[in-house]
C-alpha cells in the first residue's frame, strides 16, 4: 500500500469540548502521522467554499453555519493507505452506526455534530489539503 496524505478536520463540537489531543492520539495510534496542523476559525464564506460541492443539498446551510460556529483544527495526516485508514479511525458518519473504538462512536454528539471530517478519495484529499495548506506548510 502506498504512503498517502489526507485532510482531517477536528470539527467545532470536538474543539469546543477540548477533545483535540484525544482525537489526534487516535490517529497516531493507528499509524498516521500529523505532517501539518493549525487551529483556525472559518468564516461562513470559507466554510461555504470548502463545502461548495454540497451547495444544492438540504443540509448545506446548516453545515456551513456549524463549521463557522467555533474553531476547527485542520491537519494533514500521512501514512500507508492514509485515506482509508483515516476513514476507518473516524467511523461511520452516524455515531449510532459507528464501530466501537472509533472517534465518532466515542466523541460525536450526533450525525451532524460528528467531531471529524476526512477526505474520501485521493482527488478530494489533494483538493482539500490545497484549500488549507501551502506546500511550505507540509513537513514530511
Amino acid at each position: 500500500m502506498a504512503v498517502e496524505r489526507t485532510l482531517s478536520i477536528i470539527k467545532p463540537d470536538a474543539t469546543k469540548r477540548n477533545l483535540t489531543g484525544k482525537i489526534v492520539a487516535k490517529f497516531e495510534e493507528a499509524g498516521l502521522r500529523v505532517v501539518a496542523s493549525k487551529r483556525i476559525h472559518l468564516t461562513a464564506a470559507q466554510a461555504g467554499a470548502f463545502y461548495a460541492e454540497h451547495k444544492e443539498r438540504g443540509f448545506y446551510g446548516e453545515l456551513v453555519a456549524y463549521m463557522a460556529s467555533e474553531p476547527v483544527v485542520v491537519q494533514v495526516l500521512e501514512g500507508e493507505g492514509a485515506i482509508l485508514k483515516n476513514r476507518e479511525v473516524m467511523g461511520a458518519t452516524d455515531p449510532a452506526a459507528a464501530a466501537a473504538g472509533t472517534i465518532r462512536k466515542e466523541f460525536a454528539l450526533s450525525k451532524g455534530e460528528n467531531s471529524v471530517h476526512g477526505s474520501d478519495s485521493e482527488a478530494a484529499a489533494a483538493r482539500e489539503i490545497a484549500f488549507f495548506f501551502s506546500g511550505l506548510e507540509l513537513v514530511g
